[in-house]
């Protein structure tokens, strides 16, 4: 795929400040080389019209690979979230696919899939601000926009028809996020059904699990990527000084050099209060965060790993309950394995199981379920 890496690339380059094209609009597009590996005919970087978690317009950039144009599938569009790679706006997929992006993709397109894989809002894009991490809406947008910016579009992919979502780790929360959104957000979208593993459906458990471990660094990533999200809330006002320059050098961070740089120190050392979470204005926000408030009204498959050393499988059997008490229509696979060994070992199924729900009639209930919100 042509990189432009160290050079200034208007492709992506952010629209002036007056931006206000619809949600799902491809604005533009371009061929690129394709990707070594994902046995992909033709690919393109795109960029289209989304919207921020509070609605707000702003450009987004992606990826679409495609597969020969005879191929089975039928033009379905595979929504493909990759896991978190950080907050900078030069860690676009769209750029460079990582390794297990790729392996994904290609599995992918050799079933016939149109892949389309977002970067996420403010990566990719120059000068719209650090990747708004663990925002349930931010992602949801995105990935629903990208989807629908492809389909039917005569300029990249022929895509047309059924979509479905597959996610695994940050990927796994956009997925059923998107799902959740989707009945409100994108009715046009003839989605079909969602893969997701290693859900974070509760990021306010999570991030009290992880602070001062060896992963310390995604939750300080997560605080900087939700005071993205909630900017227009004074979200950071617990930060000290120190931790107000830690997080805007988080957010120019790989997601390998934030475990590094920030591996086994508390939240609490860049912040006025030991346990940040626990402030009545981050306990709002991650309440809002969680997953499972809204049903998804399309098959949902769940996997996770019994050893995963990241997110507890206790948390997406929790998420399974909850979308069994709203009546969705779901699935469950558990593996022996660790997270990254899990995001392998489930692959195949997941696949398996989003190439039978693109064989199925959307049929959407007459009332979406919800559940109360947490406070």
């Amino acid at each position: 795929m042509t990189t432009r890496t160290g050079t200034v690339d208007e492709f992506y380059q952010a629209v002036p400040d007056d931006f206000t094209a619809p949600a799902g609009v491809l604005l533009r597009a371009r061929e690129v080389e394709v990707t070594t590996g994902t046995g992909a005919a033709r690919a393109w970087q795109v960029v289209y019209a989304t919207r921020s978690a509070f609605h707000a317009p702003l450009p987004a950039s992606g990826l679409v690979v495609a597969p020969e144009p005879d191929a089975a599938g039928g033009g379905s569009t595979l929504a493909y979230y990759p896991g978190f790679g950080g907050l900078g706006h030069h860690l676009a997929p769209s750029r460079r696919l990582g390794e297990a992006a790729v392996t994904d993709v290609s599995s992918a397109v050799a079933q016939g899939w149109i892949v389309v894989v977002p970067d996420g809002q403010g990566v990719g894009m120059t000068g719209l601000g650090a990747y708004p991490f663990l925002s349930g809406g931010a992602a949801a947008h995105t990935v629903l926009d990208l989807a629908r910016a492809v389909t039917g579009s005569t300029e990249v992919g022929g895509a047309s028809g059924a979509c479905a979502i597959w996610g695994y780790g940050d990927g796994g929360r956009a997925a059923v996020m998107a799902a959740e959104t989707q009945p409100g957000y994108a009715p046009d979208l003839d989605l079909r059904g969602v893969a997701a593993g290693a859900v974070v459906a509760n990021p306010r458990a999570l991030v009290a699990d992880l602070d001062a471990g060896p992963w310390a660094g995604l939750v300080f990533a997560g605080m900087a990527g939700l005071a993205r999200a909630y900017r227009h809330l004074p979200v950071t006002h617990l930060l000290t000084e120190n931790g107000r320059r830690g997080l805007a050098h988080a957010e120019t961070l790989t997601v390998a050099e934030l475990l590094d740089t920030y591996r086994h120190i508390p939240l609490g050392t860049w912040c006025e209060r030991r346990e940040p979470w626990n402030d009545p204005l981050w306990r709002y926000v991650l309440a809002a965060e969680a997953a499972a408030l809204r049903a998804p009204e399309v098959p949902v498959h769940l996997y996770h790993g019994t050893e995963d050393e990241l997110v507890p499988i206790a948390m997406s059997r929790a998420l399974f309950a909850e979308y069994r008490a709203l009546g969705v229509d779901l699935s469950w696979r558990e593996y022996d394995t660790g997270h990254a060994a899990t995001a392998a070992a489930g692959a195949r199924e997941a696949l398996t199981r989003l190439n039978s729900f693109r064989l199925r009639r959307r049929t959407p209930s007459a009332a979406t379920a919800t559940r109360p919100s947490a406070t």
